[in-house]
């Protein structure tokens, strides 16, 4: 799988996804680094068909109102450790192979999880 993570994903989640096979790339990477706009981001990952893995709820709204990104993984646990991050997205990898067969989808992963798919 394809990830983009947004600003305030750490390098450690990129490094970890790319040690597993998956192609990772954090924002930082991109031409405007951290200055690149929430837009320009969505679309560079509807672009390149990458799975955006964030913590900020603007990418949740745009999601839902003009559906993109048009996959999108967002982690509501606030300030976790760099190793929960790692492990929370571990234990649902599972379920991110299913819903990338899907044209869209958002993952919600805290406490409880939450799916929307199109």
């Amino acid at each position: 799988m394809d990830f983009l993570c947004d600003v305030h994903i750490s390098l450690k989640l990129v490094r970890h996804l790319a040690n597993a096979g998956h192609t990772a790339l954090h924002v930082n990477r991109l031409p405007n680094k951290w200055n690149t706009s929430d837009s320009e981001i969505c679309i560079y990952a509807d672009t390149h068909k990458l799975i955006l893995i964030t913590k900020d709820e603007d990418f949740r709204n745009s999601f839902l109102l003009k559906r993109t990104p048009k996959k999108l993984i967002r982690i509501i646990l606030g300030n976790i450790s760099n190793q929960d991050l790692v492990e929370l997205l571990d234990k649902n990898l599972p379920v991110i192979y299913k819903l990338n067969q899907e044209k869209g989808f958002y993952l919600e992963l805290g406490k409880s999880s939450s799916v929307y798919t199109f």
